[in-house]
């Protein structure tokens, strides 16, 4: 397996950027045809998932963070770093996806899409992408 970095930045405290083109570039970069992608997030307070880009649901997603998690809960963490919210909803959302790579490209539901989710923003962040 081949890994590569992806860069991000991002510039709310909670912020979902669709990532699908960047990793769908370095997937066709690859010289793999068939087989699987794996994209991982190096980070505790960051995820990624797939679902459908809508930005309504997008919205959904982050009110439904704040209700399940919500910030500032007395969590004890946060007299360490006050981002135990952060730390909580990435352990709901996950760090990685896997994804079939089909002729080069990967092969993705109508709706898919890869949603990486920034937690304790703004900050710089990596992923790292395997084919």
């Amino acid at each position: 397996m081949r890994w590569q970095t992806l860069e991000l930045a991002t510039s709310r405290r909670v912020q979902v950027l669709d990532v699908t083109a960047a990793v769908d570039e370095l997937c066709r970069r690859s010289d793999v045809r068939d087989g699987l992608l794996v994209v991982c997030c190096e980070h505790t307070t960051a995820a990624l998932c797939l679902n459908e880009a809508e930005p309504r649901l997008l919205a959904d997603l982050e009110a439904w963070l704040e209700r399940l998690v919500p910030r500032g809960a007395g969590y004890a963490h946060d007299r360490v770093d006050d981002n135990a919210d952060a730390h909580l909803r990435a352990l709901l959302l996950g760090h990685s996806v896997v994804l079939p790579v089909e002729g080069g490209r990967l092969r993705l539901g109508a709706w898919q899409r890869i949603l990486f989710v920034e937690l304790d923003g703004p900050r710089a962040r990596r992923l790292r992408v395997g084919v």
